[in-house]
């Protein structure tokens, strides 16, 4: 399926704008203590690759085989603190993320993947960033979507195997118990298609992060709103991070990492950059979901 025009011009412009500041943002030092960490077969290597499931701007902004956004400017200043490149790599969902993790094919996912207890049973995260889950929908909100509750009998579009699936497919069973017609969950797995579907009327509404929601509804030109803004909407406290094998090395080499690019201000002029100032935190940690 073909990427609506409205994405295709965001993405020319992103990439137009990361190129023009790229200045802006300091090249690291190699730390040699924290790349002597690394297991031996990546410091031979050289380099790992990080898998993502596809745009999820705007830290990732997947266009081809290129990637930009705030995650791609973090893995450079995490390379070259490591001294190895990193590269990137796509895969169709998180389910097959996560697989190819714990398959040993991917060193790690640098996200924001969210962290949540289910998903710390088979990986660990390390956390570098805050979220919020809202909707997108059309302009003027003409299904009503105020609130979790008011998606009975509603068409929503999720990522597939995401927390909002969850979350809004255990909402459809608190509507039919409740004697309301139950939520048509329609998933998907990349975030422009979803976009799309609220813009082709055959959703009503897409659940999801509120980063890359702003994003999409600030490229909409005026078409599409966010709802339900400022509420819980099934979560708790939402914190996302990088992904690793459970009880990795790794994790630790990354948590290190994270808290040499918050002291020494990198990190925040890169979230600064992206407009993500919103989902900063003052201290990464590992498997903080609750």
């Amino acid at each position: 399926m073909k990427k609506p025009a409205f994405i295709l011009a965001a993405l020319t412009a992103i990439l137009a704008a990361n190129a023009a500041w790229s200045q802006d943002i300091q090249r690291q030092s190699q730390d040699d203590a924290l790349r002597a960490r690394l297991p031996q077969e990546i410091r031979d290597a050289g380099k790992m690759i990080a898998v993502n499931n596809g745009s999820f701007p705007p830290y990732e902004i997947v266009t081809g085989t290129e990637l930009t956004g705030a995650t791609k400017d973090i893995s450079t200043a995490i390379g070259e603190l490591l001294g190895i490149t990193i590269d990137h790599a796509s895969v169709a969902g998180l389910p097959a993320l996560l697989s190819g993790i714990n398959s040993g094919r991917y060193q790690f996912a640098m996200g924001p993947v969210g962290d949540y207890p289910d998903r710390q049973k088979a990986n660990d995260f390390v956390d570098w960033a805050r979220e919020y889950v809202v909707f997108a929908v059309e302009k003027g909100n003409p299904s009503g979507i105020t609130s979790l509750d008011a998606t009975c009998g509603k068409r929503i579009a999720v990522m597939a195997g995401g927390s909002a699936e969850k979350v809004i497919k255990e909402q459809s069973k608190k509507c039919t118990d409740g004697g309301k017609s139950a939520v048509e969950v329609q998933s998907y797995t990349d975030q422009p298609s979803s976009i799309l579907a609220v813009r082709s009327k055959r959703s009503d509404a897409f659940f999801s992060s509120q980063a890359p929601l702003t994003y999409f509804v600030q490229q909409a030109n005026g078409q599409l709103e966010l709802a339900a803004v400022g509420q819980a909407n099934g979560f708790k406290d939402i914190y996302q991070g990088a992904v690793v094998k459970k009880d990795s090395p790794l994790g630790g080499v990354l948590l290190d990492a994270f808290t040499i690019l918050i002291k020494n201000g990198t990190y925040a002029q890169i979230m600064k950059k992206w407009g993500l100032e919103n989902n900063m935190i003052d201290k990464p940690g590992i498997n903080q979901g609750q």
